[in-house]
């Protein structure tokens, strides 16, 4: 046979090749890199702002303050005014039920004197001003009676119309006699005996409060029955809106269910009891529907709630701070109830309680609800509280099934809106930077990447990005959350998607080229977007700057790295600990190459690298100065990048230009203890010694004997690789002996035996080596010798089924 065989990866087949083919022809060339995510240390202080926050903490938001009673602000817990009403012609008289000795109802007559009305208003007017002034608890009063009086059956004309409701007495317990003698009228908070006693000598009587489902109605009897209180006209059950009677329905459920629980609270001692207490005030205000800003004795309650704030118990500051939540405080006190709950949620210890309380519920609702310019302080520690919560796998999960992830996007995209000129732009920097942290530790959890890639969180986040660049707290969170969600494919092909991520990562990378944390994340985010999508490789070399910023920071780095071995070798006679490899600007390195490797699977972009002397030369600095037995990983990357921008055959190729001296630098590498350097030195060879000069190299350097000798390493790689070479070197018939001489061709057939029935691109490039010695042979014999009979015997196996 004639016809000369082609050298290693230019296969001897027609020039118009299948997709397959060309495929085959490249296995092993060029490959990508993974690499390990950068380490990212648990902060062990659960604060504000984490110990490595780039500003001052003059600059910032104090993590740690003082907090008491006098935090809380009373005016501030006022209702909220509604729309006001008309004044009624004739206003109720409230008062207390007076009992004759027959224990029956004596009803009063209508006064006929306006001085005595006159004298009735005056009361009135003397009860609310005794309401509105001095702390009403420190009087003492006595909880209305919990018996009910049951109706005479000789009022056949009021039975008659109790009846016609399903909420009659028994079923509501809605008919309440108040004994004149053990109860306070239904609205004082404070109004002494001898007051109480001539205000009922003028309205004596008895009257009726009717509390149904549907709301309150006060009725008076007449001669003719029963007649409606309020306005005077006969009366029957007939279905009541809720919003005829409220204050009165209000006035009685204050007095018969929430005044006993505030009595405790001031008089308690136990901190065990008073959380008690504050459990079932929760619930008996939740039952009431007096949560939020519409209850008239709201400011009592808060007030009462806000000095046990003194008490200093974190169970019990809990429970404070959901109440105070929950009734939709703002302003000063709003402040003060999300530091109370940043303040609990800082001891880990709390974390347990904090879950059986459930104040993520009412922290998320404060996100959801307040004005975020008018708050922007309280929703800060509340975003800081939530972050620390996120510290804690189950209350995790808990703000995942809460939809915590959706409401986090959308408060961001309400800070994305404010732009960099607005008054409140630095502080929902510090805002941002909460939320991103929270986002991070939301990043690791696989329910939630889920909803973060459906969400849009990629987009958003690099808007935030953009927009708070001079922030290095708020950058480094944003990449940390990247630097996580880009090991997954699917959130790689969305953040690629965000055409401005190149720009914005290597405005970054020039910004804070010596911020290791940043960069090497940056890098590593990069390194996850090249390894698999081409287009991606494209964009990202066709960025104005790309390629030169890579280069200077491998610069920065690999001087850091110089420094740092040259003051090992300083004090290595004092200190006999020899340095954690990979060091921080190793790792820098090793993700800085990747992302070259990465890059160099592009045809034009690889063609472009193989050219750029300054990328080369980088990368044979690595090979020069570092050994495998220092940092495997740096050294092994450098290597596979060199050999895939030695698949590119250009005119102006920076590694043809230099092959000599990369030659001598993967010679050091064979020598290496490492099998995966020495296997990768044998792959860049392969590519190299399509060169005559190089195969002239590996002659004179006898580095054909170790390349022989490797294959007894039982190593599929090894052996693949070492193939490569030896088929170049086989090509020139004066070298073909060399297999001969080192018992190449016997183990040439061991490999082939062990390997070729399960590897048939291994099994094709052993017989196109042997096929390359065989070329010119007599017979079979006196060529392969001993092998002889085994390899046909092995051939004839491999090729039954086609035969």
């Amino acid at each position: 046979n004639t016809k000369k065989a082609e050298p290693f990866y230019r296969l001897s087949v027609p020039k118009q090749k299948t997709s397959s083919e060309i495929i085959n022809e490249a296995r092993n060339a060029l490959r990508t890199l993974r690499t390990r995510r950068p380490f990212t240390p648990t902060e062990h202080q659960r604060k504000l702002f984490g110990s490595g926050s780039s500003w001052a903490p003059q600059n910032r938001p104090p993590s740690v303050f003082s907090l008491h009673a006098s935090s809380f602000d009373l005016a501030e817990s006022r209702p909220v005014s509604s729309v006001r009403l008309s004044p009624l012609d004739q206003k109720p008289i409230l008062v207390t039920f007076a009992k004759d000795e027959d224990s029956s109802f004596s009803l009063p007559k209508p006064s006929a004197d306006a001085a005595e009305v006159r004298k009735v208003s005056s009361a009135r007017a003397l009860l609310y001003r005794r309401t509105s002034q001095g702390n009403f608890l420190s009087a003492k009063m006595t909880p209305p009676d919990q018996n009910e009086k049951k109706l005479d059956s000789k009022e056949p004309a009021m039975m008659s119309n109790l009846c016609r409701s399903n909420n009659c007495l028994a079923k509501q317990r809605s008919y309440t006699s108040f004994n004149d003698e053990s109860r306070q009228l239904i609205c004082s908070e404070r109004i002494g005996r001898l007051e109480r006693e001539d205000f009922l000598k003028e309205t004596s009587g008895n009257f009726l409060f009717q509390l149904r489902e549907e709301g309150l109605v006060l009725c008076r009897e007449t001669s003719t029955g029963w007649r409606n209180g309020l306005t005077g006209t006969s009366y029957s059950l007939t279905k009541v809106s809720a919003k005829s009677c409220t204050w009165e329905e209000t006035e009685i459920f204050w007095h018969i269910k929430i005044l006993p629980i505030l009595h405790e609270l001031e008089e308690e001692d136990n901190t065990d009891n008073l959380c008690l207490a504050c459990t079932k005030l929760y619930q008996v205000l939740n039952e009431g529907n007096m949560l939020g800003k519409r209850f008239k004795r709201r400011s009592v309650l808060l007030k009462t709630l806000y000095k046990l704030v003194d008490v200093g118990s974190d169970p019990l500051c809990l429970k404070l701070a959901k109440i105070i939540l929950a009734m939709k405080v703002d302003g000063k006190n709003l402040l003060a109830v999300c530091k109370l709950a940043f303040k609990i949620c800082r001891n880990e210890k709390n974390d347990c309680i904090i879950q059986n309380d459930r104040l993520l519920d009412c922290l998320l609702e404060v996100l959801r609800t307040e004005d975020l310019q008018k708050n922007n302080e309280a929703v800060l520690y509340c975003m800081g509280a939530i972050k620390l919560m996120s510290g804690n796998a189950v209350l995790l999960n808990e703000m995942v099934n809460k939809g915590a992830i959706e409401m986090l996007l959308q408060l961001m995209k309400q800070i994305n809106n404010i732009k960099e000129n607005d008054t409140y732009f630095s502080n929902l920097g510090h805002l941002l930077v909460q939320l991103t942290a929270t986002l991070r530790n939301l990043a690791k959890f696989p329910p939630a990447r889920c909803q973060l890639l459906g969400s849009g969180a990629a987009s958003e986040l690099c808007v935030a990005l953009e927009q708070h660049m001079n922030d290095r707290d708020v950058c480094i969170y944003i990449i940390r959350i990247f630097s996580k969600l880009s090991s997954y494919d699917d959130f790689c092909v969305a953040l690629a998607d965000c055409s401005r991520c190149y720009i914005l990562f290597l405005a970054l990378l020039n910004k804070h080229q010596k911020q290791q944390d940043l960069v090497i994340r940056i890098v590593f985010i990069l390194g996850n977007l090249t390894e698999k999508n081409n287009q991606a490789r494209e964009q990202f070399f066709k960025e104005k700057g790309s390629v030169n910023t890579l280069i200077s920071l491998f610069q920065t780095y690999h001087e850091l790295d110089l420094n740092a071995q040259k003051c090992y070798r300083e004090r290595e006679g004092e200190d006999d600990n020899h340095p954690k490899h990979p060091s921080e600007a190793e790792d820098v390195l090793i993700k800085l190459i990747r992302v070259l490797a990465n890059l160099s699977i592009h045809p034009s972009v690889g063609a472009a690298l193989a050219a750029a002397h300054r990328v080369v030369e980088s990368l044979v600095a690595v090979l020069e100065y570092k050994s495998a037995d220092d940092c495997e990983e740096l050294v092994i990357n450098a290597a596979t990048t060199i050999n895939n921008l030695s698949y590119y055959k250009v005119k102006s190729s920076a590694v043809q230009e230099k092959k000599f001296h990369i030659a001598e630098m993967l010679l050091k590498l064979l020598m290496s203890n490492s099998m995966d350097g020495v296997v990768e030195a044998v792959r860049v060879f392969g590519n190299l010694s399509q060169d005559h000069e190089i195969c002239d190299f590996i002659i004179q350097k006898k580095i054909y004997k170790f390349i022989i000798a490797l294959l007894d390493a039982k190593n599929q790689d090894a052996c693949f690789s070492a193939c490569g070479v030896l088929l170049n070197l086989t090509v020139e018939k004066n070298r073909r002996a060399l297999l001969m001489e080192e018992g190449g061709i016997g183990k040439l057939v061991d490999c082939l035996q062990d390997f070729g029935p399960a590897d048939w691109q291994l099994a094709c490039l052993i017989c196109k080596t042997l096929w390359n010695y065989s070329e010119d042979i007599t017979s079979a014999a006196s060529c392969f010798g001993e092998d002889t009979d085994t390899l046909l015997g092995l051939l004839t196996s491999l090729l039954g089924e086609i035969l």
